[in-house]
C-alpha cells in the first residue's frame, strides 16, 4: 500500500476557538457595518481573512526568539537577519521595516515621484495606494490568461512583455522609476511568475535601463511552483530556485509575514549601494536606526530562522496542499475558483458564484458576508471595493476579477477546519438563486477604504 500523505509537523499547543450560532453572527456582521475586519476575532470560528502574520511558528523560531538583542544600534540580530537574507536571496544590502506596507513607503519614498508610471503585475492593494498617493499611476501588465478564471494556465502571475514594452517604449524612462513584478500574484489569484517571464522581464527593462524589483511577501511559493510546473526545475532545491528568481532583480520588498511566518516584520533588499544609501534616509525618518528600522531584535531573530523554515521543500508541500486540498472539494461541487489553485489561498469568482447580483452591488463582499452567516468563516474581498475610486475621476473601478478570497494561515488548521469550510460554502451555492441583492457603501475613506468601510443592505 502506496504511504499517503501527511503533514511536515506535530502540534505542540492550540489556541481554542469557539463554534458561535448563526442568530449571533447575524447580528455581529450586521453591527461591523458588513465589514468583515470589524468583527472580533472571538466572533470568527475559522479565521482566512489573510495569511499574513496569523501563521504558526516552529520551534526553531520560537528559541530565536529568547535569543533576540534588544540593543538600538548594532544588535548581532541585525546581522542574524542579514546573514539569513544575503543566503536565501543573494542581496548584499537591506533595511529592516516592520512589515512590508513600509517597506513600500521607504522604498518609494526614494524612487517615485508625481506623474511617474509603475508598471507591474496586478499590483496588490497597498502597493497601489502608495504608488497613487504619491499622485503617480499603476499599470497592469498582467497577461490576459490570468483573467480567465476556469483556463487551466501554469503562470498566470506572468507579465505580458508585449504589454510591458510597449508601456516602456511610449514614455520616457525618467518617468518610470521601476517594474514591480509582484511573487506570487496575490491579486490574480495568488498565482506564480513562472522563472523564463522573470528572465523576459529582467532583459527588457535592462533594455529600457529600468530597474525591476520582486513584492516578495509569497517568493518561497512562487519557487515551490517553478520546482513542480516548470521544465528544467524538478531537480533544482527550492533554494535554488530562489536564488535565481532574485539574481533577475535589482531589489525586494518582503513583508515577512507571509513567506517568513512571523507575527510581525520586513524588508527592503538592494543590489545597488547608491539605492540602498537613499532609501536609508527615509528608513531612518519613518521606521528607526538602519540595524532595527522599527523591528524588535526577537523578531529580527525569529524572520531568519522563518526565511529557512519558509525555503524546506516539505514544509511548502504541506502548506500549498493544503490550499488545493480545500480547492479541489470545492471545484469539485462545481464551485467557480481561480484555477489552477493558487499558492496562499483559493480565490472564489464572485461574478459567477453569485449571477444575480450586480457589479454596483459588490458581489465579492456579498459572498464573503453570506459565508460567514453560514458559518462564522471569515474571508475577505478581493473586487471592486478594495480596488478604491479611480484617483482622477471619483469613480468606482470595477476590475476584470472579483474574488472573495479564503487566504490560508499557515501550520495552523487541520483538513477539517478545510472540510468544514468546504461544507459553508457550499450550503452557501446550493442557496445562491435565494441572494438577489448586494451591498451598498454609507461611509468610506479616500483611499484603502476596504479596511474601514462602512456598508449596508441594498
Amino acid at each position: 500500500m502506496k504511504l499517503p500523505f501527511a503533514e511536515s509537523f506535530k502540534i505542540k499547543m492550540v489556541e481554542p476557538i469557539r463554534r458561535s450560532t448563526r442568530e449571533e453572527r447575524e447580528e455581529w456582521i450586521k453591527n461591523a457595518n458588513y465589514n468583515l475586519f470589524n468583527l472580533r476575532s472571538n466572533q470568527v470560528f475559522v479565521d482566512l481573512l489573510t495569511d499574513s502574520g496569523t501563521g504558526a511558528m516552529s520551534d526553531r523560531q520560537w528559541s530565536e526568539m529568547m535569543l533576540g538583542d534588544e540593543s538600538y544600534a548594532g544588535a548581532s540580530s541585525y546581522y542574524k537577519l542579514k546573514n539569513a537574507i544575503k543566503h536565501i536571496t543573494g542581496f548584499d544590502y537591506f533595511l529592516p521595516t516592520h512589515q512590508g506596507r513600509a517597506a513600500e513607503n521607504v522604498l518609494f519614498s526614494a524612487l517615485i515621484k508625481e506623474g511617474d508610471i509603475v508598471p507591474g503585475n496586478s499590483h496588490f492593494d497597498t502597493t497601489k495606494a502608495h504608488i497613487e498617493f504619491r499622485k503617480s499611476q499603476a499599470v497592469d501588465c498582467t497577461i490576459d490568461e490570468a483573467f480567465d478564471t476556469e483556463l487551466d494556465y501554469p503562470f498566470k502571475g506572468n507579465i505580458d512583455v508585449n504589454k510591458l514594452e510597449k508601456v516602456l517604449s511610449n514614455n520616457p524612462k525618467e518617468k518610470i522609476p521601476l517594474i514591480i513584478v509582484t511573487v506570487t500574484c496575490n491579486t490574480s489569484g495568488g498565482q506564480p511568475v513562472s522563472m523564463k517571464n522573470m528572465k523576459e522581464v529582467s532583459a527588457v527593462a535592462r533594455k529600457y535601463g529600468i530597474p525591476v524589483y520582486y513584492d516578495s511577501a509569497r517568493f518561497a511559493e512562487n519557487a515551490y511552483f517553478i520546482k513542480m510546473r516548470e521544465e528544467g526545475y524538478g531537480n533544482t532545491s527550492i533554494r535554488d530556485i530562489v536564488k535565481e528568481m532574485f539574481s533577475y532583480a535589482d531589489g525586494m520588498t518582503m513583508s515577512s509575514k507571509k513567506d517568513a511566518i512571523v507575527n510581525m516584520g520586513g524588508f527592503i533588499g538592494f543590489r545597488h549601494k547608491e539605492v540602498f544609501d537613499k532609501a536609508s534616509v527615509y528608513n531612518i525618518l519613518f521606521e528607526g536606526f538602519n540595524t532595527y528600522g522599527g523591528m524588535s531584535g526577537r523578531d529580527m531573530n525569529a524572520l531568519a530562522q522563518g526565511l529557512y523554515d519558509g525555503t524546506e521543500f516539505d514544509h511548502l508541500e504541506s502548506r500549498i496542499g493544503q490550499v488545493a486540498f480545500l480547492g479541489q472539494m470545492l471545484r469539485d461541487k462545481g464551485i467557480p475558483v481561480q484555477y489552477p489553485f493558487g499558492g496562499h489561498a483559493i480565490f472564489v469568482d464572485a461574478k459567477r458564484f453569485l449571477p444575480n447580483i450586480p457589479k454596483e452591488e459588490y458581489v465579492a463582499q456579498t459572498l464573503a458576508v453570506e459565508l460567514y452567516i453560514e458559518g462564522g468563516v471569515r474571508g475577505v474581498e478581493i473586487g471592486s471595493i478594495m480596488a478604491d475610486r479611480d484617483p482622477v475621476t471619483g469613480q468606482n473601478r470595477y476590475p476584470d476579477l472579483e474574488l472573495m478570497r479564503l487566504a490560508i494561515p499557515r501550520r495552523t488548521y487541520t483538513n477539517d477546519h478545510m472540510r468544514y469550510v468546504a461544507a459553508a460554502i457550499i450550503n452557501v451555492f446550493e442557496r445562491r438563486d435565494k441572494i438577489t441583492k448586494g451591498l451598498k457603501i454609507v461611509k468610506e475613506a479616500p483611499i484603502l477604504r476596504h479596511f474601514t468601510v462602512e456598508l449596508e443592505k441594498v
